[in-house]
């Protein structure tokens, strides 16, 4: 039996209360910051409360840029960060699906010696290989592209070892009902594993997005063209105007654009997502 203790609830909502405005106080006073002028945000203190200028800061973002964005708007960025972000989770996904169906339906010499192989790539990420990589990517004239923006970090070693224990949990007796039926083994892949692995990729489809979408070292190495720069990038140089201050307001309205879509995708994918990290049957 669970003890009623009406102090200790009003104790936890408190304590949750104010997590939810410690986290919530920050994007507040970018949205406050994004309503108003410049003028306005060089003048202590700094407002509080929205103004009448959103949508004008709005279509300046968008389409005319400020300083360090050479009169370009963040448009065409969000674009390259949606790619970017789309393309890496995606690839991650169906790299990591293949390889665990692999290591898992599969009996080849050296099998778990590859697996652990891919594993020990944890400890090798973009920020220790980056020169090698940079060298490969120039090498084979993908600078200022998305092939360049992606395909280096498509490869992920948590993805399959998250798959493999999930291909693990799924009954033998499938996999020999299927092969009665005169399944092969891709369409025991694509009828059976795929529809039984749903919540787990669309929790690593949240996760994989917000990686991708939030990079910054790898697309600041491999892009000097404008035109293929990220939001992300695009957030520091606006903060980088030389000689003339910061237009704040501008700034925060970017970052406020920059926030939106994963956003989106964890509120849309909200219950598919903690259903995937907390499924233990199949």
């Amino acid at each position: 039996m669970i003890e009623n203790r009406p102090f200790l609830k009003v104790l936890s909502h408190v304590i949750l209360i104010f997590g939810v405005l410690l986290v919530a106080f920050p994007i507040w006073v970018a949205f406050v910051a994004a309503t108003h002028d410049a003028g306005r945000m060089n003048i202590l203190p700094l407002p509080m409360w929205p103004g009448g200028h959103f949508l004008e800061n709005l279509d300046v973002a968008l389409n005319q840029g400020v300083w360090g964005g050479d009169g370009q708007g963040v448009a065409f960025m969000l674009f390259n960060s949606m790619i970017m972000a789309l393309v890496i989770a995606f690839g991650k996904i169906v790299i990591s699906l293949l390889s665990a169906f692999a290591i898992v339906y599969f009996r080849f010499p050296f099998r778990m010696f590859f697996f652990w192989m891919i594993f020990v790539t944890l400890m090798l990420p973009v920020e220790v290989r980056i020169l090698p990589t940079f060298e490969v990517v120039a090498n084979l004239g993908m600078l200022n592209s998305y092939w360049g923006l992606t395909v280096p970090l498509i490869a992920s070693a948590t993805a399959t070892f998250m798959f493999r224990q999930v291909f693990l949990t799924i009954p033998d007796e499938l996999l020999e009902a299927s092969r009665i039926d005169g399944a092969g083994p891709l369409r025991f892949f694509k009828d059976i594993l795929i529809p039984m692995s749903q919540t787990n990729i669309a929790a690593l489809f949240v996760i994989l997005f917000i990686y991708g979408w939030n990079q910054y070292l790898w697309p600041l190495l491999i892009t000097t063209d404008q035109d293929m720069y990220t939001i992300v990038i695009q957030i520091k140089r606006m903060l980088e105007a030389g000689e003339e201050a910061p237009q704040w307001h501008i700034v925060m309205m970017t970052t406020l654009l920059a926030m939106l879509p994963p956003v989106v995708v964890v509120v849309f994918m909200q219950k598919l997502f903690v259903k995937g990290l907390t499924e233990t049957e199949k």
